[in-house]
């Protein structure tokens, strides 16, 4: 039986030349189904948790057609764009979407716009709460492979920064150090503890590649949810990294052994560190950098660890039966992330400021074209994804 996914999509609005403005506080006013971020130059939507990939295709598309839809009507050329940091400039001020609220005056004083970044967080539903904690322990260890698939942010303020993803790099983690949980009630405990401490305001001040997420944090659980991917704006390309981890989880649930604190020779606090280590490093070079495995701490390539696992989780995938979703992940290590495409057209000569440019007709674009077949079956779906990749 496939698992529940649902995502958290967070979006810049702006101008057609880049210019990024904050429009939340209309969008959220004017359309149900959003929300706002702290800044008000992005806004969230959030799907669903649903079984099939074909409504989760839907739950992608229907929001941002219908802000599109209504970005257009307030003129000046407002659209969405691409990437998941403020690519053209923009991060000498913090734009308050909600002045009255003290969380938001939390983080506006400690971080400024280090979180102005827009992302993808995927959320699984796993509802035994152990079998959960030991999904978070196994998707920390990999989420960097998550990241490497997603980065899109290689300017910042019209600069290259040297960063694939400069987000990730920038992001605050929060707390600082954040333990392999060993049981659910280490988590609850752990994060009791932080309250107190302060190094966490609420319960959702937990941000770290993966948490266990709820709807009363820490006690009742039962969706992972992965934070480290960087905004994909390519449908398809979205799916196929849901499909990936939602197939992992599933090898995961079927073997009870695969779990670093079982299978790694290295300590807890090794893992840790390599652990750390590895989303550095993905952040840096994404699908060219070097990682280390969890196993053995063994140097391994990020592109070829992503198609071992790509094999590995094939047959349980092709079992469970969105096994037709994953091709897409073939094409982004064939041609690279969005990150890695910008970045190849920024030494043929364009500028960023061109490149985010192009980058907006093109993600309109697709939205369109998928949109013709929209809510396809099943089967349709499949076929097109494939005609795609």
């Amino acid at each position: 039986m496939q698992l529940t996914k649902g995502l958290e999509v967070e979006i810049y609005t702006g101008k057609k030349t880049g210019e990024i403005v904050g429009l939340s506080d209309r969008i959220v006013r004017d359309l149900s189904g959003f929300v706002r971020e702290p800044d008000s130059r992005n806004v969230e939507y959030t799907t669903p948790p649903l079984n099939s990939y074909d409504r989760l295709l839907c739950g992608i598309l229907q929001p941002r057609r219908q802000l599109r839809h209504y970005l257009s009507q307030l003129g000046e050329d407002y659209t969405l764009i691409p990437g998941s940091c403020l690519a053209l400039g923009g991060t000498d001020t913090f734009y308050r979407s909600d002045p009255q609220n003290p969380y938001h005056t939390y983080i506006e004083q400690t971080y400024g716009t280090q979180v102005v970044t827009a992302s993808i967080h995927i959320n699984i539903g796993i509802p035994d709460v152990e079998e959960l904690i030991r999904a978070c322990r196994l998707v920390r260890m990999e989420a960097p492979l998550y990241l490497a698939l997603s980065a899109s942010s290689p300017f910042l303020n019209g600069q290259v920064t040297g960063y694939h993803s400069s987000r990730w790099q920038m992001f605050p983690k929060t707390p600082q150090e954040v333990p392999l949980f060993t049981s659910h009630g280490h988590f609850v405990q752990w994060t009791e503890e932080q309250l107190t401490l302060g190094t966490m305001q609420n319960v959702r001040h937990l941000w770290s590649a993966v948490r266990p997420n709820g709807d009363n944090r820490p006690h009742n659980l039962n969706r992972l949810e992965l934070r480290i991917c960087d905004l994909v704006t390519n449908p398809l390309s979205l799916l196929a990294i849901v499909a990936l981890l939602e197939a992992r989880l599933q090898q995961m649930l079927a073997d009870p052994t695969l779990d670093p604190l079982q299978q790694s020779q290295l300590t807890p606090s090794e893992l840790l560190a390599l652990a750390d280590q590895n989303e550095i490093s993905a952040a840096v070079s994404s699908l060219d950098s070097t990682l280390h495995h969890w196993r053995n701490g063994r140097a391994i390539a990020a592109r070829e660890w992503i198609e071992e696992l790509y094999q590995s989780v094939q047959p349980e995938a092709k079992y469970q039966g969105f096994a037709c979703f994953l091709p897409p992940l073939r094409k982004i290590l064939r041609e690279g992330n969005q990150a890695q495409q910008w970045l190849a057209q920024y030494e043929q000569g364009k500028t960023p400021q061109t490149i985010v440019q192009e980058a907006i007709l093109q993600t309109e674009m697709e939205e369109a074209i998928l949109a013709q077949d929209l809510c396809l079956p099943l089967s349709k779906a499949r076929d097109e994804i494939l005609s795609l990749v």
